[in-house]
């Protein structure tokens, strides 16, 4: 497996699969995708919170599915400076996004736990632990994207 901290450029095909911190992208997208659909059938007592978790897991799914095909496309050329800026901006943006929004699912949760059926408390503390280790994919993503970027 080859590192991509070592140079300043993207990959592209299935060498996006292979490369740290890109093939972190699947697993965003299997955690993102999750958060969506347990937040999507939660019961929603508080609409302003819930939908602020559900916007940025919509938005961060979305970000990241268009990233990784674009990537597998190789519409980047090789990387330019600029491909590397944005993508250490969206995964930047992300992480800070889903911190937000799985401290508000955790806050949420919480307070409204006694409130709630059995099923639907497990559903939101599942929404909840999904959410936070979104947050650590994109937060470990986001360091070796500002890497990347640093080196370029």
């Amino acid at each position: 497996m080859s590192s991509s901290t070592s140079t300043s450029t993207l990959p592209s095909g299935l060498a996006v699969l292979t490369t740290f911190p890109d093939v972190l992208f699947i697993p965003e997208i299997i955690f993102g995708g999750l958060v969506w659909i347990l937040v999507a059938s939660s019961k929603v007592l508080v609409p302003m919170l819930q939908g602020w978790v559900m916007f940025v897991s919509v938005f961060c799914f979305v970000m990241s599915f268009s990233l990784l095909c674009l990537y597998f496309c190789g519409v980047h050329g090789g990387g330019g400076s600029c491909w590397v800026t944005l993508d250490a901006i969206c995964h930047s943006t992300a992480a800070l996004f889903y911190l937000s929004a799985a401290v508000l699912e955790a806050y949420t949760t919480y307070s409204l736990g006694f409130t709630l059926l059995a099923q639907e408390y497990r559903e939101n503390i599942a929404a909840v632990v999904f959410a936070f280790v979104a947050t650590l994919l994109y937060v470990i993503h986001k360091v070796f994207s500002l890497l990347r970027w640093k080196s370029s």
